[in-house]
């Protein structure tokens, strides 16, 4: 049935509720576990607009990345501790709902399941969640939890 499921994955009560559902459809189907979160890229043109000047502003990227890092690792042990046995998990800079369909795309991803709101901003209220958009998006099914 299900052969590759990806779960994206910002580290929220929603997103890990969608965890436990995946972890338990992989467990059915003997599929693979991916985890996927996506960082929002900094540029420095963002920067230079910025009211707060802080006097070493450091790698802006780099902090996000290492968030991000944080966050899937984080995921990696909810998955293990939830009975995946084997879970894979990445990171990668972008537009999330884009980034998550093109990932799923590439990985050629059977299923993605994802929570249906996450850590987003009010721009998710103003514009549609990340859930919302990878549903119209996504080659595969969605299941949103």
């Amino acid at each position: 049935m299900f052969k590759r499921i990806l779960v994206p994955f910002d580290g929220s009560t929603i997103a890990e509720q969608a965890l436990h559902k995946a972890v338990e459809l992989a467990a059915l189907t003997g599929a693979e576990l991916f985890l996927l979160t996506v960082y929002r890229h900094h540029s420095m043109l963002e920067a230079s607009f910025s009211m707060v000047r802080p006097a070493d502003p450091g790698n802006l990227d780099s902090v996000l990345r290492d968030h991000a890092q944080g966050v899937v690792d984080h995921g990696r042990k909810v998955a293990h501790a939830a009975g995946a046995k084997q879970v894979r998990a990445f990171i990668k800079p972008g537009q999330p709902a884009r980034t998550i369909v093109a990932w799923a795309k590439e990985r050629e991803i059977d299923l993605i399941v994802i929570g249906s709101r996450g850590l987003g901003s009010i721009e998710g209220y103003l514009l549609g969640s990340v859930s919302h958009k990878v549903t119209g998006l996504a080659d595969c099914p969605v299941l949103v939890i």
